[in-house]
C-alpha cells in the first residue's frame, strides 16, 4: 500500500544518518510533487512522529555553553562555522517534515504541504552543499561537537501549530537572514568560492521558508479572527527564550513578510519568566 505524506515525513524523522536522511527527503519530495503534477495527490494520512528525530552517533551534542568557539579567521574556525551551519540545516530538514506529520488533525490547504515539502527538500540540498564544503576542507559533519538545544523549539511547540510557525520560521529562520551575509563575507575574504556559493544558495532560499511561516501564520490568524502581530508577540514571549537580537536584515525580513513592528518590540525586552531576580 502506498505511503501517505505523514508516513513519508515520519520516515525522514526516524532516519539517523544525515546523508541518508536527506536522500530520503529528496525522494519523498519528488514523489509528492510528481503525484501533484499528475493530479493523483498522495493522501495526507496520519502518523506518530517521534518527539525527537533520529540522529547519528556523531556529532556529540552539548549544551550551547560547552560548544567550543573558534575565530572564523582561521581554517579551523571556518570549519567550525560550516559545521554549525550543517547542524542547523539538518535540524531544519526535520523541522519541516515534523510540521507536516505532527499537525495532521488541523485541516490545512494543499498549498501548506507543498510549501513545507519544498522547504524540507531545499534544506536537504543545503545540508549536502555544506557537507561537501566540509569534506573539501578535510573535515565532515560529526567531526566537532554541536548544539544540543536545536530541537528544543520543536519540543516546546509540539502541540501548538501557531507557536511552531511563530518560533521556527518567523524567529529562528529569520535570524539566518540576519547573520548569513556576514558569513558569506568571511568565506569570500578567505577565497572559499564553494562555501560562498553554498551560503548564497541558502540565503536566497531561506527567504522563502520565512515567508511560508509568515503566510500560514497569517492564514491561521485569519481563520481564528486573531490580530497577527499581537499573537506573534504573545507566542514568541511564551515560547522563545530571551529577546530577539539586532541588527535585523530589514530588507530580507520585509521580503519574507515580516514587518518591523513584528520583531522590534521583542528586541528590547526579556520575557518576565526569564528575567534575573
Amino acid at each position: 500500500m502506498p505511503q501517505t505524506l505523514a508516513e513519508m515525513a515520519t520516515d525522514v524523522l526516524t532516519c539517523a544518518d544525515g546523508r541518508e536522511k536527506t536522500a530520503l527527503s529528496h525522494r519523498h519530495a519528488a514523489a509528492w510533487f510528481a503525484a501533484r503534477d499528475a493530479d493523483t495527490p498522495i493522501p495526507l494520512g496520519h502518523a506518530e512522529p517521534p518527539l525527537r528525530p533520529a540522529r547519528p552517533a556523531r556529532p556529540e551534542l552539548r549544551d550551547p555553553r560547552d560548544v567550543p568557539k573558534r575565530k572564523p579567521g582561521s581554517v579551523q574556525g571556518r570549519i567550525a562555522l560550516l559545521h554549525a551551519v550543517a547542524h542547523i540545516e539538518l535540524n531544519a530538514v526535520d523541522l519541516h517534515w515534523d510540521i507536516i506529520a505532527r499537525f495532521t488533525d488541523i485541516p490545512m490547504p494543499a498549498g501548506f504541504y507543498d510549501d513545507w515539502v519544498r522547504a524540507a527538500d531545499e534544506e536537504s540540498k543545503h545540508f549536502n552543499l555544506v557537507c561537501d564544503c566540509l569534506e573539501d576542507m578535510d573535515s565532515n559533519y560529526g567531526a566537532l561537537p554541536a548544539h544540543a538545544g536545536m530541537w528544543r523549539a520543536a519540543e516546546d511547540t509540539a502541540e501548538d501549530i501557531m507557536g511552531r510557525l511563530a518560533v521556527v520560521p518567523m524567529v529562528l529562520e529569520a535570524r539566518g537572514l540576519d547573520v548569513t551575509p556576514g558569513m558569506i563575507e568571511i568565506f569570500r575574504k578567505a577565497g572559499a568560492d564553494r562555501a560562498v556559493a553554498a551560503l548564497e544558495t541558502i540565503y536566497a532560499e531561506e527567504v522563502g521558508h520565512v515567508a511560508y511561516g509568515s503566510k500560514w501564520f497569517h492564514f491561521l490568524c485569519g481563520r481564528h479572527d486573531i490580530d497577527p502581530r499581537d499573537e506573534f508577540h504573545r507566542l514568541v514571549r511564551h515560547y522563545f527564550r530571551g529577546p530577539l537580537k539586532p541588527p535585523f536584515n530589514a530588507e530580507k525580513r520585509a521580503e519574507a513578510g515580516l514587518p518591523p513592528d513584528f520583531y522590534w518590540p521583542l528586541a528590547d525586552e526579556t520575557p518576565k519568566k526569564h528575567r534575573p531576580r
